[in-house]
């Protein structure tokens, strides 16, 4: 204090507030925080001069749907390219040049595309500005109460960061369609074309994971059925290319299931995965790897498909529609009242009701062609009414009422044996508000096994032992149900096993026995008794 002692009180307090100010400048500059505010940049525009040069990067779902979108993307006349699915490795890059705070998804997707072009950069070595001008990337978005809003703001964030500013970012709204990040229209030309073709190869990626994950528990030959669905995925590919019916390459790919050799007499735990769309979608480190975790763990993994969601947003925008019928129509202004009235809102209620059936029909067509038999698509009105006792039907993000429905469905019906739901860690619409009613669900109806993971990218031994604990009783569960069949039908396992080996049920890998119970060879002791 001797700098101090001749000043006054008011003197000695300046320089300590100047010093102090000093020092939490110096602080923050070492910290980088003192950055101009980062403003979102407009990106270059596609045009359609630029579409022989320029390569259009896909990725973020499973690898039959990211492989079949490219095939469509390609039918069109684009240059495509598939990534590689987000590993740990993309989830470092997501958190080096991503925000803190994000959604989980958001590191892995995000990290993927900068580790695939820093590796165009270091690896191939591709100059930045080629790599800018010669590549884009196409992604999801949407707004409402999830951070799936801000992906493609913090994609362009760590582009930046990253050292590839003004890469070019496009965005798919779920409620918008196409558009550029300034909110124009892109230059892709997305007509009933292009959006019929990436609805047949989200189905056909759909119904070739479908099988995979049917065949894949009950298969002989270890690696059969991977081997076997790799080749269907070309076999797509080839029929995308050459321009054929989605169907037809589907009737192929159906040969080469046929080969694979199955035994079911076996009970195996169904578990079905639902919760956030990405993080039960993706067959990556994203999620732990879960539905492979769950197949080495001897369990069949029924899955949620991408037509789930298609036929959710139809749903979704019929009951908006309807419960907007009400208002007048000079209502618009607030946006909730309809331009063309009441007349206008009956047409469009037509018109998605015919966007439901065709949907389905034309899954089932794939199904059927694939030998998908006896998968039946979710009634969303039905899923809906199911929840909206527990969950209002008007809450909305995530997957909002969808998995409160599908869990009481899944025990009333007698769908499963264990439900697991994953998120992402902190995810506001699922972990906040879905897995807090779950609880009221497993109250009521306490032979449900429920189980929700959150998705962080560690503690994944934590994770699988969580998993382990719970598959046990469904393991149980499966076996109490498989021998109460037994008894009544009279048979003893061995007489079981005779019986379906000279049974048509056994012979082929795609016949399915009525729906009885949760698992298959329960299901195939009541047909063959």
């Amino acid at each position: 204090m001797s700098m101090y002692e001749d000043a006054d009180a008011q003197s000695i307090e300046d320089r300590i507030e100047a010093e102090l100010s000093q020092f939490a400048k110096d602080e923050a500059e070492k910290l980088g925080l003192l950055r101009e505010q980062w403003v979102e940049p407009i990106n270059q525009h596609f045009t359609r001069s630029q579409r022989d040069t320029t390569t259009m990067l896909v990725s973020g779902l499973t690898v039959a749907h990211d492989t079949l979108v490219c095939a469509a993307f390609s039918s069109l006349g684009y240059t495509v390219e598939k990534m590689d699915a987000p590993d740990n490795a993309s989830l470092q890059f997501g958190k080096e040049f991503g925000n803190r705070a994000q959604c989980n998804p958001t590191y892995y997707t995000v990290g993927n595309l900068v580790k695939h072009l820093v590796h165009l950069r270091d690896d191939q070595g591709m100059a930045t500005a080629d790599i800018i001008e010669k590549y884009l990337f196409i992604t999801a978005g949407a707004c409402g109460p999830c951070r799936f809003g801000t992906y493609v703001t913090e994609y362009r964030k760590a582009l930046r960061d990253a050292g590839f500013d003004g890469f070019r970012v496009m965005l798919f709204q779920q409620q918008g369609g196409l558009k550029q990040a300034t909110g124009e229209e892109l230059g892709l030309e997305v007509n009933q074309e292009f959006l019929i073709a990436i609805v047949k190869a989200m189905l056909a990626g759909d119904v070739l994971n479908l099988m995979g994950y049917r065949l894949r528990p009950y298969e002989l030959q270890e690696g059969a059925t991977n081997k076997a669905i790799s080749e269907c995925h070309q076999i797509m590919v080839d029929t995308f290319a050459q321009g054929k019916s989605p169907a037809r390459g589907l009737w192929k790919c159906r040969k080469v299931l046929k080969q694979i050799k199955v035994d079911r007499s076996q009970p195996k735990p169904l578990v079905s995965i639902i919760g956030e769309f990405w993080a039960m979608t993706t067959e990556s480190e994203g999620n732990y790897e879960l539905q492979k975790f769950l197949e080495s763990e001897g369990a069949e993994v029924d899955i949620q498909p991408i037509v789930n969601w298609i036929l959710f947003i139809v749903w979704e925008n019929s009951y908006d529609t309807k419960q907007r019928m009400v208002l007048r129509e000079d209502d618009v202004e607030s946006k909730k009242g309809l331009k063309t009235g009441t007349a206008g809102a009956t047409k469009k209620l037509w018109l998605l009701r015919g966007a439901d059936k065709a949907i389905r029909g034309l899954f089932q067509t794939y199904a059927h062609a694939v030998g998908l038999y006896g998968y039946h698509l979710p009634d969303m009105d039905e899923v809906a009414e199911l929840a909206a006792p527990y969950y209002d039907n008007n809450v909305r993000g995530g997957e909002a009422h969808m998995e409160v429905g599908k869990l009481i469905h899944f025990v009333e019906d007698k769908v499963n044996h264990m439900t697991v739901s994953v998120k992402p860690f902190g995810c506001m619409p699922s972990s906040g508000v879905s897995d807090g009613v779950q609880s009221i669900i497993t109250g009521k109806w306490p032979e449900a096994i429920f189980l929700p993971i959150e998705t962080t990218g560690d503690g994944k031994v934590n994770v699988y032992s969580r998993i382990q604990m719970m598959l046990f009783k469904a393991r149980i569960k499966a076996k109490n149900e498989f021998e109460r069949a037994l008894e009544e039908s009279g048979m003893d396992e061995d007489t079981f096993k005779q019986r379906l080996g000279k049974s048509k049920w056994n012979r082929h890998p795609f016949w399915r026995p009525e729906h009885k119970e949760a698992g298959i060879a329960t299901n195939l002791v009541y047909a063959v008794s």
